[in-house]
Order: structure tokens, then sequence, then C-alpha cells
């Protein structure tokens, strides 16, 4: 029997929420409370600036977009912050039941510096004599391990800028014959005042559109453009210029903002519930998107904007220009000159985890010191709750304890409510311990379920020991599914087999049915 790959299983044992209805059906757990909390959950929006109640397109599913990394260097501990608040949203999500699309893109092209026309993939192509899609592959590669070690789900979809041209190219000819764009000199442009005629250029980020002076890039051909608030959707490549297209106006290559429309339109339709990223891409590149999306589809696409706020290192902004900066791998070896000692990435994800993320936090090794304390004691914790015994009496109020972490989390995803509420757990671990509280057989079971569901499942937490018993765990949760359907098909519930049997295919999971009984094998 082949085993998941350790960077598999913990999204295998969270996206198993996906087909939830599967167990609850064949166990006979009320879905009603599941429902509810759905309904309770609120998300702060960028757009309107307040909370809002949540409420997808299409009930009991989810549409989300997330601004990826452009990958032309090792992804640093800022980005990683913002991608790890979309991972606990993801897997909250997934939590309460949604079945989620989750789309992170990959830019790969037309990301420009402030200073010239080179993108800068293809800068550190000529910097390190590399073709751009080697840079784009090494980095791409050191972004994908850096997540793995902070037990990152990964997406649905991780579409890439380069993949995308043909659609790219087509956007811009529906903008221009919409009348919004218009062609100088083998570049095109979005015409921004033409556009804030009818619609408002500035929706998002609240500023005027006299204020909006271009800045997404600082560009030669500016004397091109109508208005200086006008955005690149292609520029004609110079000769120097490493990563070109063909098209209708030009060589060249695509504007950095086109492609997020372009690709979260594609793969979630022309209007969806969530767009994530970090508070810096707000202007200009969520403003050109909805823009652009406007400008193609006469819809506003994004119904609730969510933007994670910066990490800074010692109290200032993080800079490689400065200095004032470190990679993750740094962290993990100990071989830096910010922090006293090496630290584990499970550490540093419960580090992030205690801040909200819409909050500024603050890399220090003092504040390191004090998570990994914190961190310890709640691992020390789950390592006693499964020593726990049941009484015949119950001294706690689970049922209050369960709504305070999940109207915490409801409450626009407020991880550190539900880390206090955590640590309310674990001083009732202790008391349980040496007999001074108490819960009965069937509380102390769902009490072990829910601390471990939102420790390892929504936190993405993980522990060596979590790590090492992933195998074993798979192979008795596949076991489980394997035993509910065989008693579906007994039972001619030919609906509930068959289902059993798709969702674990779409985790990879492939059952097969022989004379000596059912196996499985992970693909």
């Amino acid at each position: 029997m082949k085993h998941l790959e350790l960077k598999n299983f913990r999204c295998f044992f969270l996206q198993i929420h996906k087909g939830i209805v599967i167990i609850f059906e064949a166990i006979k757990i009320n879905v009603s409370t599941v429902a509810s909390r759905m309904q309770r959950l609120t998300i702060y929006n960028s757009l309107t600036n307040k909370k809002e109640l949540f409420e997808p397109l299409k009930k009991g599913y989810v549409g989300m977009y997330v601004c990826g990394p452009t990958v032309y260097s090792n992804v640093h501990l800022g980005n990683v912050r913002t991608f790890m608040s979309f991972d606990m949203i993801y897997r909250y999500l997934l939590h309460l039941g949604y079945k989620v699309r989750y789309v992170r893109n990959i830019t790969d092209a037309g990301h420009l510096t402030d200073d010239s026309e080179e993108d800068k993939i293809s800068t550190k192509a000529r910097l390190e004599k590399l073709e751009p899609m080697e840079i784009v592959h090494k980095y791409t590669v050191d972004f994908h391990n850096i997540l793995q070690k902070f037990n990152f789900l990964s997406p649905s979809i991780e579409p890439t800028a380069t993949g995308h041209i043909v659609e790219q190219i087509k956007a811009i000819e529906t903008i221009i014959d919409n009348g919004l764009a218009y062609e100088v000199n083998g570049s095109v442009y979005f015409d921004v005042l033409k556009y804030n005629e009818t619609e408002n250029y500035g929706i998002l980020s609240r500023r005027k559109i006299e204020d909006a002076i271009e800045n997404t890039r600082v560009l030669d051909g500016q004397s091109d453009k109508k208005n200086p608030q006008d955005f690149a959707l292609w520029k004609k490549a110079e000769p120097e210029h490493i990563q070109r297209w063909d098209s209708p106006w030009s060589v060249g290559f695509p504007g950095w903002h086109l492609e997020c429309t372009v690709m979260s339109t594609k793969y979630l339709g022309e209007e969806f519930d969530i767009h994530g990223g970090g508070m810096d891409l707000k202007f200009p590149h969520h403003e050109c998107e909805i823009a652009q999306a406007q400008a193609c589809n006469q819809v506003n696409p994004v119904r609730y904007w969510m933007h994670g706020n910066m990490l800074t290192l010692d109290g200032k902004k993080m800079s490689k220009s400065t200095g004032n900066n470190i990679l993750p791998n740094e962290i993990f070896t100990g071989e830096n000159e910010k922090l006293s000692k090496a630290f584990s990435p499970g550490v540093i994800r419960f580090f992030m985890m205690q801040a909200h993320y819409r909050s500024i936090l603050n890399f220090s090794n003092d504040a390191i010191l004090a998570a990994e304390k914190g961190f310890n004691r709640l691992m020390d914790a789950i390592k006693l709750l499964d020593t726990l015994e049941a009484s015949a009496n119950s001294s706690i109020d689970l049922l209050n304890w369960k709504e305070n972490c999940y109207n915490a989390m409801n409450d626009d995803f407020n991880t550190p409510i539900l880390i206090a509420n955590l640590f309310e757990a674990v001083k009732y671990i202790n008391l349980i311990s040496i007999g001074k509280e108490s819960l009965t057989a069937e509380e102390l079971n769902e009490f072990k379920i829910i601390v471990r569901s939102f420790v390892f499942d929504v936190l993405g937490l993980e522990t060596e020991l979590e790590k090492t018993s992933n195998s074993d765990k798979l192979d008795g949760v596949v076991e489980l599914l394997i035993q509910l359907r065989n008693e579906a098909r007994e039972n001619k519930n030919w609906g509930l087999s068959d289902q059993i049997r798709d969702e674990l295919i779409t985790l990879g999971i492939q059952l097969k049915d022989g004379k000596d009984g059912t196996t499985f094998s992970v693909n």
C-alpha cells in the first residue's frame, strides 16, 4: 500500500472536509451546526472598509484568488506571511465544509522594475546568465519548498502568466473594442480618464484620479500616453528584452496587472467571491484589476477584497537593499545575524498566527523566543490530551468553549482570539490530568477532535511527532472510508458508494476493488 508524501498528507487530512457530507451521512452526524457556522462568518471587505456577512455567490462553494509571487528571487518572510494568512483562510473555509476553488498565480513575465522597461525576471536572468525560464523554475521550486516546510496546503489551481498570453491578448482586444484602451507605437495603454467617466478608478484604494499619477512603474515611453495615470496592457519589447511574444500590436510582453484579471476570471468566473493579497497590492495592482475586469465584462469582479498587512523586522520595514531582511531558510538553520538560535517552521507559523492577518506584525528575536515557549506549551498539552481519561460527570462547559473558538474564527478569521481559547483548553487539559476537572467519554472525544482540528487543520501547525505519524493516520482514515463505502454498497446505497470513491479520486487516492477486497493507491 502506497503512502502519501509528507507534504501531501496534511493536505489530504484537511481536504477530506471537502467530502465531509459523506462522513456525516454515513455516521448520522447532524450537519445543521456546520451550516449555521457558515452563516455566521464575517469578512472585512477592503472594498467597503467594514466587516460583512459572508455570502458566497453559490451556496456551499467559494471561489478565491490570491496574487502569487513574482519568481525572480528567494521568497522572503513578508511574502510568506501573506500567503500563510490565506492558507489559514483556505483551511478554515474547508473546515466549515465549503467546497473551495483556490487559485494562486505565478508571475513569470511582465513584472516591470521601477527604473527600466526590463521586468524583474529578465533582469535576474541577465545577472545569473540563465534563460528566463531557468530563473522561473529555480525560484518557483524555492517558493514551493519553503511553503511545504511551513505546512501549506496546495491551491486548487496555480496558473502562470506565460501560460495565458493568448487570453491576455484577447482581453486587450476586448478592452480596445470597448473604447477603453489605445495603441501607440506598438504598446497598448488603458485609458484611465475615459474609464473614469462612467466608473470609479479608485473605488478600492479611495484615491482621487488626480492623485493616481502613474504609480505602477516609471517607464520609458511615458510620452506615448494620453494621460500620466494610464497603465500598460501591452509593452513593445526593445531589442534587448529577453521575454517577448507576438501580438497584433508588436512583439512584446503583457502588463503586470493584466495577468491576474485574466486568470482569476478564467478559473473563477466573471464575478467571484474572494480576492486576496498583500496590502501593498491594493494600489495600483488591484485597482487596475477592477478597471480591466469592468472594461472586459462590465461587472465588478470581486465580492470580498481581502488584504493582509506587512511584516516588519526589528521595528523596520523589511528591505534587501538596506540589509534589514531575513530568509526563511536562514531562520531554520540559525545562520543569520538577527536571531540568537534556529527556530522550526512550526514556531514561526505559530508566531504569525498570534497576530490578526490585518495587523502589522513585528518579527524580532524576543518575539520568536516568546512564541516558541507558547508553541511548546500548546504541543505538550496536545500530547497530554491523548492520555486523558473520561469521567461519569462533566465540570466543563464544553459547548461554550467550542462556540468561543468558532466565534473567533467567524469574526474575520481572528486567530489571536482562537489561540487564546486554545490556551484555555490547555488549562482544561492540565486540570483534567490531575483530576480537578472532568468530561464524560462523549465530551472528551469531542474535545480531542475539536482541539486537534483547530490546531492542526485550521491553524496548520505541525510537530515532528505529528509528521512521523501521518502515514499511519492516512491508512486509518482511508480504511475507514473504504469500510463506509462497503457498508453503503451492501445497503445498495450506490450514490453514497460512488461519492466516496469520487471524492477520494479528487484527492489523488484510487480505490481498487478485487476478489480479496478493496485496496488503495496514491497517485
